[in-house]
């Protein structure tokens, strides 16, 4: 089974780490939040990976030129720097090819068991297999007193539980790429919308780690883990 990460965004949340480089290239640990990927799925048994490239895809490209002996095999596609994430699906579909693929995007680190998310995809019979994951606000929550004078509880950057959103880590039957119209098409919007509408979306409710890399502050959450020894991610 393949896994295709997109890997193309501009990363302008990253502030000035994304002004000479693509932001999966940004490291944690001393290595590209991209290795660290394809270090979780290598280590699941998946090997065969497709890079979806645009902003300064030429450096993603280089960077697998020389990182040769993790016994993977990886194909850099250059799907464009304004390409939509569904545009950069459609894109790279002769790569990807007939069979079922995992796919994900090239800023989040989590603990998903593969075995398992693939399993529950094959069990359903859907098109498409997303993750679902609980989100951490980032901020403190105040618990207030009946009178709202008096804080009587507080949690710092609490998990919704009653929440579920979208982790990236997906499943996908080629099929469900004929949902994509166009370059333009973001994965997240009509296709997937369109997919949940005919009964084609499933759900893998995943309880452990999932982080997003969106801006400094979660790298340096990352890399705090990753130095203490505790990165939840490191399956391999």
């Amino acid at each position: 089974m393949k896994a295709v990460i997109l890997a193309g965004g501009l990363g302008t949340r990253m502030g000035d780490e994304t002004a000479v480089r693509p932001k999966p290239l940004i490291e944690v640990g001393g290595q590209p939040i991209l290795w660290h990927i394809l270090k979780g799925y290598h280590g699941q048994g998946i090997s065969d990976f497709v890079i979806c490239a645009g902003y300064a895809g030429n450096l993603i490209a280089e960077y697998f030129e020389r990182e040769q002996g993790e016994g993977w095999r990886v194909q850099v596609v250059d799907t464009g720097e304004t390409t939509a994430t569904a545009g950069r699906l459609r894109q790279a579909r002769q790569v990807i090819g007939d069979s079922t693929f995992c796919m994900t995007y090239g800023d989040g680190v989590a603990d998903v068991n593969l075995s398992s998310l693939i399993d529950f995809h094959r069990r359903h019979g859907r098109l498409v297999t997303l993750t679902a994951v609980h989100p951490r606000l980032p901020f403190g929550v105040v618990t207030l007193s009946d009178n709202g004078h008096n804080a009587v509880g507080f949690e710092e950057k609490p998990r919704l539980t009653d929440v579920w959103v979208n982790s990236g880590y997906f499943v996908i039957e080629p099929r469900a790429l004929d949902y994509i119209e166009g370059d333009d098409q973001p994965w997240e919007q009509e296709p997937m919308t369109r997919l949940a509408r005919e009964g084609q979306l499933a759900a893998y409710k995943h309880e452990g780690f999932w982080q997003c890399m969106d801006a400094p502050r979660d790298r340096q959450l990352l890399e705090d883990l990753w130095q203490a020894g505790r990165a939840p991610w490191k399956v391999w």
